[in-house]
């Protein structure tokens, strides 16, 4: 039969000169799973170091992308709190200079015109000393030429008779006895045409005068004209005082 010849044909020894090229066949565990599972674990491992690296650098990148989020957050805090801390300082400033400032304008403002007034008050009672010490040499001055120059009295007298003396009519002039002696006859010969009688009277002050004319009488003595000369300049100051010793 073909199947058992066909079954004689594999069950002899095969001859050495009957083989050709051999390779030796090495038989490991029976099903195809096992063959392959050292493969798997290898690449099974490879993915979780890959998924592992993946992870970290997502999480680096994740904290990369936080920390630079933090610091622009940061940076824009500052800019803003120095914003409003600019607006604020502005806005208390003008506040200051609205009210406080203001204030201190005014309280400024009052101090000055205090000093002002103060200043113009020294200044005007500066002015008044000077004024009055101006007084005071114009009278020595005045003093002193009475005392060198008897002839000054000549035109008070003058003046006088030319207020009363009219039409003829007599008066009356008073001379200080010291006067009358010194300038009594120069007046008689200059007041030769008038009807002027010449008399000393110790009560008339040196210096001076009094003309009697028609029942008027004119007061020429050095007090009298001495205040109607000062008078102008808002001073009221006597002429002799007691110290003066012949009265001028």
């Amino acid at each position: 039969m073909t199947t058992a010849s066909s079954k004689n044909r594999y069950a002899r020894f095969i001859p050495s000169e009957e083989v050709g090229d051999v390779t030796q066949w090495r038989f490991g565990a029976v099903g195809s799973s096992h063959a392959q599972l050292p493969e798997l674990e290898a690449t099974t491992e490879a993915e979780t170091a890959a998924d592992a690296a993946a992870r970290m650098a997502q999480e680096a990148l994740q904290q990369a992308a936080l920390q630079q989020a933090s610091d622009d957050a940061y940076a824009l805090g500052l800019q803003k709190g120095r914003e409003q801390a600019t607006a604020e300082w502005q806005r208390r400033m003008d506040e200051y200079v609205a009210g406080e400032g203001q204030e201190a304008a005014r309280r400024l403002d009052a101090v000055v015109q205090a000093l002002s007034a103060g200043l113009d008050a020294m200044q005007q009672h500066m002015a008044q000393d000077v004024l009055q010490l101006a007084c005071d040499i114009a009278r020595q001055v005045v003093r002193q030429e009475l005392r060198s120059n008897t002839d000054t009295l000549r035109p008070v007298v003058g003046e006088a008779l030319g207020m009363l003396v009219a039409d003829g009519k007599p008066a009356t002039v008073r001379l200080s006895p010291a006067d009358h002696a010194a300038v009594a006859a120069a007046l008689r010969q200059e007041f030769s045409a008038s009807p002027v009688q010449w008399l000393a009277d110790a009560a008339v002050p040196p210096g001076g005068c009094q003309v009697e004319a028609a029942g008027a009488v004119v007061d020429g003595s050095l007090d009298k004209r001495w205040q109607r000369a000062i008078a102008p300049l808002g001073l009221a100051s006597a002429w002799s005082s007691a110290g003066d010793g012949d009265g001028i």
